[in-house]
């Protein structure tokens, strides 16, 4: 069942009770006010005094008898005496009025006391009123109003369609959106934000995941491109190395020697290419549980290492604090050591690298060239190289997988250019640092 239909029903079902609860209080008010007309007749009948003690009522309609307590009663209309008339003549019960069937006819009757109307004449007075027209006038009075139920909740099923079509017309829109976008998977349609209220909002944020949308497969596109195109050109290197090795020329030492020690780089850099590529890839997917550990540790580690990759550079630690971060231990070992991999490839022989860990912040400065203005904004972003790093080896992923690491630490990465010259990046963590040191319980 449709949402249209439904809401169709709902306003239909919900004025089917509003109209069947006013029609039912409609009867019941008319038929009490009806027959509190007729009560209300009788009873001033009943009080006049010739129509007491005459044979003939004066109203036209009106037949009156007068029960003695003995049970005799004047009667001369022949009006059904019952034990409860006899019971009012005798004192031994109040006055009622009731719906009786009298020659074939529905009356309205009244008893009271004699002695009501009559001071010191024991006995009762019953006055009897032809009702006909009141059954009539109510069998007219429910096909009035079954018509106008019925009728009601026609009108109002008819306008809660209608009405319901032109609220869900945006839905309808961005259904027909939804669709046509999961048929060519391409995200770059819009729906109209006409409007206002809640639907208006939908369609604005339904254009809002859109364009999110857009930019992700832009993305995603873009990266498959780039990574395709990085791939491309160390497996052109190993082939053609490869087929050198596998032909039939014969190679001299020396040249296989070089053969082999471009194909050692290569694969070194096509496994550095594909673990930064795999770490971009699982930065957008699910992650592992946060754990404690000790940045500082992790950083000391991480110098040692570089001491010996880079072994021509000094590098200088000071001020390296204890600090514990809530977080992914081998991501954070991958950014920070790709933040010193960067400074070692800018320093030059005998330059010198600056580390510290400090208030939860990583700094490295190194004394290299430094960033270039135009640079300097895009070196966060993937496959990004500057015109004077494209003759480096590298993917240009180092500083684009920091950048993933700090934002999944809650932190940020800001690249800079040091006072006197040189490269300072800065890897803060407030979010997930602390001073002090990783406690266990034993």
């Amino acid at each position: 069942m449709s949402l249209r239909t439904r809401l169709t029903l709902v306003a239909a079902g919900a004025v089917a009770v509003v109209v069947v609860l006013a029609s039912t209080a409609t009867y019941f008010l008319m038929r009490h006010e009806l027959y509190s007309q007729v009560d209300t007749q009788l009873a001033k009948h009943a009080g006049d005094r010739n129509a007491v003690f005459g044979d003939f009522s004066p109203y036209a309609g009106d037949y009156v008898a007068v029960v003695a307590p003995d049970g005799s009663a004047n009667n001369p209309h022949g009006i059904p005496i019952d034990s409860a008339i006899t019971n009012v003549a005798r004192g031994n019960a109040h006055g009622f009025f009731r719906n009786v069937r009298v020659f074939e006819t529905s009356a309205r009757e009244w008893v009271t006391l004699r002695e009501r109307v009559q001071p010191l004449q024991p006995g009762a007075v019953v006055v009897v009123h032809n009702i006909d027209y009141i059954g009539h006038d109510l069998d007219q009075l429910r096909l009035v109003l079954v018509l106008v139920a019925l009728g009601g909740i026609a009108i109002a099923a008819a306008g809660a369609r209608l009405l319901s079509s032109a609220t869900l017309a945006p839905v309808r829109r961005l259904t027909a959106a939804a669709q046509r976008i999961a048929e060519t998977g391409e995200p770059s349609e819009r729906v109209p934000e006409g409007g206002r209220g809640e639907l208006a909002t939908l369609g604005a944020s339904f254009n809002t995941m859109l364009a999110s949308l857009e930019e992700s497969l832009e993305t995603q596109r873009r990266f498959v491109a780039d990574a395709s195109h990085e791939l491309r050109t160390p497996l052109t290197s190993l082939q053609t190395n490869i087929d050198v090795l596998r032909g039939d020329r014969e190679l001299v030492p020396e040249q296989r020697r070089k053969v082999l020690e471009d194909l050692h780089r290569e694969s070194q850099e096509m496994r550095s290419l594909i673990a930064s590529l795999l770490e971009l890839a699982r930065a957008g997917g699910a992650q592992p549980e946060k754990t404690a550990f000790q940045l500082d540790e992790l950083v000391e580690d991480a110098i040692e290492r570089a001491q010996m990759r880079f072994p021509a550079v000094t590098w200088q630690p000071y001020r390296i604090e204890p600090t514990v971060v809530d977080g992914y231990r081998d991501r954070m070992e991958r950014a920070v050591w790709n933040i010193l991999e960067n400074a070692g490839k800018w320093s030059g022989d005998g330059d010198s690298v600056e580390i510290s860990l400090t208030a939860g912040e990583l700094r490295v400065r190194d004394h290299g060239p430094g960033f270039e203005e135009e640079d300097r904004p895009l070196v966060f972003d993937r496959f990004y190289r500057a015109a004077r790093a494209r003759s480096m080896p590298g993917a240009g992923l180092g500083l684009a997988i920091v950048r993933e690491v700090a934002e999944a630490h809650g932190g940020t990465v800001m690249a800079e250019n040091a006072e006197g010259g040189g490269a300072l990046l800065r890897l803060a963590l407030d979010g997930s640092a602390r001073p002090g040191v990783v406690t266990t319980n034993s």
